[in-house]
């Protein structure tokens, strides 16, 4: 693992020796497969739309299976970046999205339903583990307590007025 990451590494900065545990909680680590997740199955949306709609029985449907795999795509592209509880959110909303397009198939023409009750019940799982990672983030990250203003301070340990003029007093020391 310490090959992986000095590789990676710009030549300027110092080589890791030894790795330590991760800073990721459990919820951070299940948003990261969550997001994961999601980007994989949207890959295999995009390209095998074909076969899922034959396998529902949602023939003639490629299209729309194809924009949930953007949808997925782009859901599991904002769980991995900084802002994981808007990503985990879209997931959410998204679960709902293929609730309704699969709840849409449980027709009794529809020879596949059994196909369909199974992914119902796939997809119900996976809003579920949403569900928990997106409460588990919101709780982790969020602001406890008031928030502090420190905009009376300037950052100068005597104040602005008492450092006025020090570069050049210090200047000509050096130079005098």
């Amino acid at each position: 693992m310490n090959f992986l990451s000095t590789l990676k590494r710009s030549k300027s900065d110092p080589k890791v020796l030894e790795t330590g545990p991760s800073s990721l909680s459990s919820s951070d680590r299940l948003a990261r497969n969550l997001g994961w997740f999601s980007i994989g199955l949207g890959v295999v949306q995009l390209f095998g739309a074909h076969r899922i709609t034959r396998a529902l029985g949602m023939e003639g449907q490629e299209v729309a299976v194809r924009a949930y795999g953007l949808r997925e795509i782009g859901s599991g592209m904002m769980t991995l970046s900084v802002d994981k509880e808007v990503g985990l959110a879209s997931r959410i909303a998204g679960d709902g999205l293929d609730i309704v397009a699969l709840g849409s198939a449980m027709h009794p023409d529809n020879p596949k339903q059994d196909n369909v009750a199974i992914a119902l019940v796939m997809v119900a799982g996976v809003t579920l583990l949403d569900f928990i990672a997106a409460g588990a983030s919101t709780g982790r990250h969020m602001r406890r307590g008031a928030v502090q203003d420190f905009g009376d301070r300037s950052g100068f340990p005597k104040g602005v007025a008492a450092s006025r003029g020090l570069a050049k007093e210090k200047a000509k020391a050096l130079m005098g």
